[in-house]
């Protein structure tokens, strides 16, 4: 029986809805800049150029239904999006099977340190510190593809305190999910327990103390995150 110097980290599991278990998580992806608006409102050009992608920690994924305003920070940013669980991985994952590999989705937050963010863009430093903090994920049930299909349009949408602040469809998505798996197996051994953040829609902006966020995308219902 192996030992540690020190007690390992508990591992991190995320709720399924309907069910008592758990899905575990391995690493978590973040693509950036997926939707066409959000690109031209973070100033940048949206055409079709190839996808890049970022990491969170597992444990910044928090089911909790709170999210902790962060140190160090005094402009943080709601940003919506699908999670995708994969099931299974590989390397160079075809399109056309991609979807095979897919166990399920959620509505998530990618909570965003902007202010810190934008000093790492301009000193051409990763953006770490501005994405892969404490809580920065807060996400909901993950709903089984064999229940629910696979969701590539239908409205996402985020409401702060009862007022709409991001919408669109996901299929304004600029690389759709197939595609998505399939590229970052180009580049990473994709396994069973990964997490893929798939981009935020136009209307990101800040949140307060004492707000509290709504998320919605059908299939996958509602999600409430209160900022503490």
């Amino acid at each position: 029986m192996s030992q540690f110097v020190i007690a390992p980290p508990a591992p991190v599991g995320l709720p399924i809805q309907g069910e008592h278990a758990r899905f575990p998580v391995r690493r978590v992806y973040c693509i950036g800049r997926n939707y066409a608006a959000h690109a031209i409102e973070m100033g940048h050009d949206p055409d079709r150029e190839p996808p890049f992608f970022f990491q969170k920690n597992p444990d910044n994924l928090d089911p909790s239904g709170e999210f902790p305003y962060p140190v160090q920070s005094g402009d943080v940013h709601h940003e919506v999006e699908m999670a995708v669980a994969l099931k299974a991985g590989g390397r160079d994952i075809q399109v056309g099977h991609a979807l095979d590999h897919v166990y399920g989705y959620a509505l998530s937050l990618d909570m965003t340190r902007r202010d810190l963010q934008g000093q790492a863009k301009k000193a051409g430093r990763p953006w770490e510190i501005g994405k892969a903090f404490e809580h920065s994920a807060p996400i909901g049930p993950l709903h089984p593809a064999s229940l629910i299909g696979h969701p590539d349009k239908g409205r996402i949408a985020l409401y702060v305190n009862g007022e709409l602040r991001q919408e669109g469809n996901l299929d304004q998505m600029i690389w759709k999910v197939p595609e998505m798996i399939s590229y970052l197996s180009q580049y990473f051994e994709l396994a069973a327990g990964d997490i893929i953040l798939s981009g935020t829609p136009a209307g990101v902006g800040p949140v307060q103390r004492g707000d509290e966020l709504t998320l919605t995308l059908a299939p996958l219902g509602e999600m409430r995150v209160r900022v503490v």
